[in-house]
């Protein structure tokens, strides 16, 4: 490759400190050069273990130096469902060089070795560089996403119909159960909850209750005072309650307590509903990525 002195390519199961760091290093001279955003979820792997791939020992990271500076990067986050996600960046002064379309190439096989038959190919909507890409690699447009972070002065009203109790094994069904319903996930995924509470750090799933039934469910994580809120969701039997607002309420007084001082969580950009109440209790919207979807029998 011209101008390249030294090139080598390390693949790995999971993060260290040290490729978090360089990783880290890498996103911020992106970030300032194109003004974009990336989910690269680092602070997730850096606090997991390896991500259950279903197929022993897999690869999520893959890294591109010269010499030993960090010049490539894209990883791979398998949460649980039907799809990878994946997203990465090419330092600035290494672009159009064939470094992304390598690691790719390598993301790609890795994908055909897994269980799942989709690949969510993740971009800041304002990257026409990273979209182009994409849409080259005939990745289909799936959905958007607002990344959103909530203005930790106002205040929300106190809940009062709905508690939250951390969940235990014998909600590993229940919550399998309700992320078919919130989110068309696969029916074996019980597995999948359990492999995520064994390997659990700074993340807890909690059932929310009113008058002694489950109504719903919120997953909270905690890394480095940041706190994020995934995976809400109220049963069709109880919504028009305002029980969804209590849910996020009680997740959010809940982080607060725990000493966040900044809280996330992402919404699809359709979802007007939801990102309506979101905004009432005080998140503001951050960016939009775009999710490009491939699936296995186009390739």
């Amino acid at each position: 490759m011209d101008g390249i002195k030294a090139p080598s390519i390390i693949l790995k199961e999971k993060i260290d400190k040290n490729d978090y760091d360089a990783v880290k290093s890498l996103e911020k001279i992106c970030v300032e050069k194109d003004n974009v955003s990336f989910k690269l979820e680092l602070e997730y792997k850096l606090n997991n273990s390896s991500e259950a791939s279903g197929r022993g020992i897999a690869v999520n990271d893959f890294m591109f130096y010269d010499e030993s500076d960090l010049k490539g990067y894209i990883g791979i986050n398998d949460f649980g469902g039907d799809a990878l996600e994946v997203n990465g960046m090419v330092h600035p002064e290494y672009r159009n060089r064939g470094i992304f379309t390598k690691l790719f190439s390598l993301v790609n096989d890795e994908w055909l070795k897994r269980k799942q038959l989709k690949m969510l190919m993740l971009s800041d909507h304002n990257s026409a560089s990273g979209i182009e890409f994409i849409k080259n690699m005939c990745g289909e447009y799936d959905h958007s996403e607002y990344d959103m972070i909530l203005n930790m002065d106002v205040k929300q009203a106190e809940p009062h119909n709905v508690k939250l109790r951390e969940a235990v094994k014998n909600d590993y069904e229940e919550i399998a159960r309700q992320d078919r319903i919130y989110f068309e996930i696969e029916k074996d995924d019980v597995q999948n909850i359990e492999q995520k509470y064994d390997d659990n750090n700074g993340s807890f799933t909690y059932m929310a209750e009113a008058g002694n039934q489950i109504i719903g469910k919120v997953r909270i994580e905690m890394i480095d005072r940041v706190g994020g809120i995934y995976g809400l969701g109220v049963l069709p039997e109880h919504r028009s309650n305002g029980f969804g607002r209590e849910v996020l309420i009680s997740a959010i007084k809940r982080l607060k307590e725990n000493g966040a001082h900044k809280i996330m969580l992402q919404v699809e950009v359709n979802n007007k509903n939801a990102l309506s109440l979101y905004k009432s209790c005080g998140f503001e919207e951050n960016y939009v990525m775009d999710y490009y979807r491939i699936s296995k029998n186009q390739v």
